[in-house]
């Protein structure tokens, strides 16, 4: 358990707010134009997975935020 603040959770939190700022610009920017031929329930679908994909890395870097390495401690029993 942590007892003292670390730099790495704001630097984090901005991180992930720049992060997906950049992920959603670059999602809008690349696909917008060819997607908007295809029909809504196909959009739909498409903009649901890139909307969950950004939290496939987002454990890690939760417990790199919380304990400064990449994955989780090993358990004490």
């Amino acid at each position: 358990m942590r007892e003292t603040p670390t730099w790495r959770i704001p630097i984090g939190i901005i991180g992930l707010f720049v992060g997906l700022i950049v992920y959603g610009v670059l999602i809008a920017v690349t696909l917008a134009d060819s997607l908007r031929s295809w029909p809504w329930w196909a959009q739909t679908i498409v903009y649901l997975v890139l909307g969950l994909v950004w939290l496939l890395p987002l454990k890690r870097f939760l417990i790199w935020m919380e304990t400064g390495r990449w994955s989780p401690p090993p358990k004490s029993d």
